[in-house]
């Protein structure tokens, strides 16, 4: 038999999605849209669990309808949803006899989580009425060194994860905007796992370095013969996503003629491949990535104009590692835990000075680099805890919240050696400059005036010195 949930929340849409997401995983849900008319329906139905929210539009709010509830049939459950976060609010919902408290933005795991969690629980522990509010653990404790998406905490990031719940389900075509190393593709797979395609094949292609012909043969294949070096038919990219979602990176550097042929295929859900006479129907999703505004793109003759509209049925900005500071020890306990496993190390996360070191740097690679900053770490690490000293220098560099800085008043050493002064001003000189470009080796060689291994070999030698 199933189980009936009844939604209070005075936001019409929190209780479609709710009702939509609860339906679909074998729930029966009821809703209202006041703590009046959630009451009354309370009152004249039977329901197993109550998800209410803690601000509603009428005089009541979560906590009043919690004890209401509770007043009426002791043994129901009551979560309270609240976007305001704070302990306290927390420890009263729990007190007044709330089982637990979910917090806005809805990420649909943990409610669906939460509530299964909370149907198995024996009756007299749904209950009871704990008091303390449930303990943070420590974001290694609980990894899953299998699992490839990580979703963080942030701000910015809990504004994503609710974009991708609400287009995810649909079959929109989506473009991601995001800086190199934001994690695209990873994003793509996950609306992937969430639609209604997540049982068919997810396919990517990276459209950054393709030419013209070769981009031709991967999205619609080839036939034997067709052209130098077809050796043998080949199915593209579009046969091995049918069905399914097709990921397509950088596709701003797609030539204007693939492009056209881009175009007829998402409009008349047909192709042929190259050199071949045959049509074949394909039904696909498309989720086109780029690091530059398509819009911008199509307005300087870049990319075509009717592409992009077909494309840009919903937009997602992918925000950068620097503004989601609130992740980022989170994401170094992951990547540390994935690294430690596959390199068979025993691992205890980070010296305070590396953390500090992590938050105050700016990440111009953003996960990406985060990741293979870490993975260098645990490679040059023993066991035990990741300290400062297998940070890359352009990490190691940056000045921690709570390091010495040497002020007027402490006089400095001047050194009498003529090489080594030399060698300081020189220092000093690739430091300011990589600072100036967001430790991007290449833009500081240039402004430099040096080639890059020069400068490897410079920042190496500083590094052993």
């Amino acid at each position: 038999m199933k189980k009936r949930i009844l939604v209070i929340d005075d936001d019409s849409d929190m209780c479609v999605l709710l009702s939509r997401l609860l339906t679909k995983n074998g729930y029966e849900v009821d809703t209202a849209h006041s703590g009046k008319s959630g009451i009354e329906k309370f009152k004249t139905g039977a329901f197993d669990i109550v998800l209410c929210d803690y601000r509603l539009g009428d005089k009541k709010d979560g906590k009043d309808i919690l004890i209401e509830i509770k007043q009426h049939t002791p043994s129901t459950i009551v979560l309270i949803i609240t976007g305001y976060s704070d302990i306290k609010t927390a420890v009263d919902v729990i007190k007044a006899g709330a089982y637990d408290y979910i917090t806005k933005p809805l990420i649909p795991d943990e409610v669906l989580n939460v509530l299964s969690k909370a149907l198995n629980q024996p009756a007299t522990e749904t209950t009871s009425s704990p008091s303390f509010v449930k303990e943070i653990k420590p974001a290694k404790s609980n990894i899953n060194t299998n699992q490839e998406f990580l979703e963080g905490h942030a701000a910015a990031a809990k504004d994503l994860y609710k974009q991708i719940d609400l287009v995810a389900p649909t079959n929109f075509s989506i473009i991601l905007y995001g800086e190199s190393g934001t994690g695209k593709e990873v994003i793509a797979k996950k609306i992937h796992s969430q639609s209604n395609r997540r049982g068919k094949p997810f396919i990517a292609m990276d459209c950054g370095t393709l030419s013209k012909e070769l981009a031709g043969s991967e999205l619609f294949g080839h036939m034997k013969g067709s052209f130098t070096g077809a050796l043998a038919d080949k199915e593209g990219h579009f046969e091995l996503a049918n069905g399914g979602t097709l990921f397509l990176d950088e596709v701003a550097n797609l030539s204007q003629e693939i492009q056209a042929s881009l175009l007829r295929v998402i409009q008349e859900r047909k192709f042929k491949r190259v050199g071949g006479n045959k049509e074949m129907d394909v039904d696909v999703r498309i989720i086109v990535a780029s690091n530059e505004n398509l819009q911008e793109a199509y307005r300087k003759g870049k990319f075509r104009e009717d592409l992009y509209h077909r494309f840009n049925e919903f937009s997602i900005h992918l925000p950068p590692l620097r503004s989601r500071k609130d992740d980022i020890p989170l994401f170094a306990n992951f990547f540390l835990a994935k690294t430690a496993a596959e390199l068979n190390k025993q691992l205890d996360g980070f010296d305070n000075e590396v953390m500090e070191m992590f938050i105050k740097y700016n990440w111009p690679g953003n996960l990406r680099e985060f990741k293979n900053v870490i993975r260098r770490c645990a490679l040059l690490t023993n066991n035990g805890k990741i300290a400062a000293s297998s940070l890359p220098y352009e990490i190691s560099n940056t000045i921690a919240p709570n390091s010495h800085v040497t002020t007027a008043a402490e006089p400095q050493k001047i050194s009498l050696d003529l090489k080594d002064s030399a060698s300081k001003a020189e220092y000093e000189t690739i430091m300011h400059v990589l600072k100036e470009v967001n430790f991007n080796k290449t833009k500081a060689a240039e402004v430099l005036k040096i080639d890059r291994k020069t400068l490897y070999n410079k920042i190496k030698s500083y590094e052993d010195s």
